[in-house]
């Protein structure tokens, strides 16, 4: 049981990778086990790409040649948040951006920067593995909710074989550039991406912290 403890602490959104190969074995036994996590009647609607090698390199070359462009981002097939976002969820994102960016050494202001380093998202952080994850356009709002149980049980797992990950919903801003990678089925909207791989431990992070318990969680019942 201290195991999960210790995926479950230890598990974080890393940004900086080696470039040591993840062998495909090991995301094998990884996506195998996932496969057990729960589902509304077991619809399984994941539907999951993992991506390595020449076909990778293709996509990084690709978003890339984007990003330096200017590209505009593609039309979104999902809201990744409300127009307005409401208190606390408000305070927490720009928390969150002022953490990340400062980490960095970039001030707010510094709006180019701030660009510089999100493009990083679409050279997968030097990872050299990646999962793409889609869900059918038909599909509902509990389904996207199991779609998230799967992914969190998959950075779980990656914990358990030593590897790191990073889930990127940045991926959906490009998800043109990822068909024409992938070609996946029409029906499908890309969710997002996930960079998978060993940590580049020379790079510095901040940990992002989380709200008291008492903010999220109400107990209910004698105590």
């Amino acid at each position: 049981m201290s195991d999960v403890y210790e995926a479950v602490t230890s598990r974080r959104a890393v940004r900086g990778f080696t470039d040591r190969p993840v062998p495909e074995e090991v995301l094998e036994r990884v996506l195998s086990a996932a496969a057990w996590a729960p589902s509304a009647s077991n619809l399984q609607p994941w539907n999951v790409y993992v991506v390595t090698g020449a076909p990778l390199a293709e996509l990084k070359k690709r978003a890339g040649e984007r990003v330096a462009s200017g590209d505009p981002w593609d039309e979104p097939e999902y809201e990744q948040y409300p127009p307005a976002l409401k208190s606390p969820y408000r305070e927490r994102r720009s928390a969150f951006g002022e953490q990340r960016y400062g980490a960095l050494g970039i001030p707010r202001e510094d709006l180019e920067a701030r660009q510089r380093a999100a493009s990083a998202n679409w050279d997968c952080f030097g990872a050299p593995a990646a999962l793409f994850c889609y869900i059918d356009r038909d599909l509902g709002p509990a389904q996207w909710s199991d779609v998230g149980m799967y992914l969190q049980t998959v950075m779980l797992l990656l914990r358990a074989e030593g590897l790191h990950s990073c889930t990127q919903m940045a991926w959906a801003k490009y998800h043109k550039t990822v068909a024409e990678v992938l070609s996946p089925p029409d029906g499908l909207i890309l969710f997002c991406g996930m960079s998978i791989g060993f940590e580049d431990v020379t790079m510095d992070y901040a940990r992002t912290g989380r709200a008291p318990l008492d903010e999220t969680v109400t107990f209910v019942g004698d105590h």
